[in-house]
């Protein structure tokens, strides 16, 4: 990835009862396949940061913030998320670059 651009891209429940009722058995199947992928992304180093609100109304999001090509390539990354093809995420898709970040390594 010689030329990476940063993007973010925010996400939200296409069903806001899974926040407040809870997730049916296919969303939490879904979400763990969802969390995996971003876990694998992270690993390659493609994912900077993913991570959600901890509200539970209609306002709740999460975000994911990462590296790639360009645009297309990136469209790709969150489209092959599986919470968003699979449709119980809805995903927008922002360019965007971190300014500022600390350094939490220990020493």
């Amino acid at each position: 990835m010689s030329d990476a651009q940063q993007f973010l891209y925010k996400i939200q429940p296409t069903r806001p009862a899974m926040l407040t009722d809870g997730p049916t058995e296919a969303e939490t199947a879904v979400v763990s396949q969802h969390f995996n992928y971003l876990q694998e992304l992270t690993e390659q180093g493609v994912v900077l940061l993913a991570g959600r609100t901890l509200n539970t109304d209609a306002s709740s999001f999460g975000i994911v913030i990462f590296v790639a090509d360009s645009e297309e390539a990136a469209q790709t990354i969150v489209h092959n998320d599986p919470a968003v093809n699979q449709g119980v995420m809805r995903a927008e898709l922002y360019p965007y670059r971190v300014a500022l970040m600390a350094d939490t390594r220990p020493g």
